[in-house]
């Protein structure tokens, strides 16, 4: 078993170095490999290999040859990301309350977050028993029907390593082989909707749409959760319609125009 030592600390401090390179190219617009090692006190060799590491996650780009650093796409890309998050959850929430007002169910909307699915909006149904607070919480792409609903629309390419991994088993209805959760990815596509009947937790049902973006991708799905005797299959799919009304709304406030 490996223990703690130098090399954690070692690795801890070149990732704080970096993340005060990327702090002090960003204040300052460009800067040479002499005038970043300055700033951080160290040689010029170690400011050159934490440059290069940051250059090759495109994070920094050197403008022209033998000259100065520049903040690079890639944090623009991060960036971007982030501030889609937040737009998605902030003008989410009130159509999340609006439709756990009129449904009487649990609405979120969740985004992906790497290989899982994150909540970033919720609002509790009107309901005496509810489902639990998954504000910031991971979930897994294969056992929700918001996770079902961003697997579908994914890139093959991103949707490619989840599918490659052992599949997680939560209950007994958990879809855990790749042949069947591809082929229940092709139904969700064809429906425009996701289904989980007690996939992740026993007694709890869920049912999910697509949000796009402003450029026609799926970043997010709104979905509504229940307990399975309020929310049974049969109710599940009839609220699709309501939930495609408040995906459409959600799309159209995030700048998208298709159909």
């Amino acid at each position: 078993m490996r223990t703690s030592g130098a090399g954690e600390g070692s690795a801890v401090q070149s990732v704080d170095r970096a993340i005060t390179i990327l702090e002090i190219v960003a204040a300052r617009g460009e800067l040479g490999i002499t005038e970043i090692a300055e700033e951080l006190d160290v040689h010029k060799s170690t400011a050159s290999r934490l440059v290069s590491a940051l250059q090759h996650r495109n994070l920094l780009e050197q403008l022209g040859e033998r000259g100065k650093y520049a903040l690079s796409y890639g944090v623009v890309r991060l960036a971007a990301a982030t501030t889609a998050r937040l737009d998605v959850a902030r003008l989410g929430q009130p159509i999340c309350q609006q439709l756990a007002e009129s449904l009487g169910e649990t609405v979120n909307i969740a985004v992906t977050d790497g290989e899982a699915g994150i909540t970033v909006a919720q609002e509790y149904g009107t309901a005496a028993i509810t489902s639990q607070n998954w504000v910031g919480r991971r979930s897994p792409l294969h056992a929700t029907g918001a996770g079902k609903v961003l697997l579908a629309w994914m890139p093959e390419e991103d949707r490619r390593p989840v599918l490659r991994r052992r599949l997680t088993r939560y209950t007994d209805e958990t879809i855990v082989e790749t042949a069947v959760l591809r082929t229940e990815l092709a139904r969700v596509l064809d429906e425009g909707h996701a289904r989980s009947f007690e996939e992740l937790e026993v007694g709890m049902h869920a049912v999910a749409v697509p949000v796009f973006s402003a450029d026609g991708t799926v970043g997010s799905a709104l979905s509504a959760t229940g307990p399975a005797y309020r929310l049974p299959r049969r109710r599940a799919r009839a609220i699709v319609a309501d939930l495609r009304d408040g995906a459409a709304e959600l799309s159209a406030k995030l700048g998208y125009r298709g159909e």
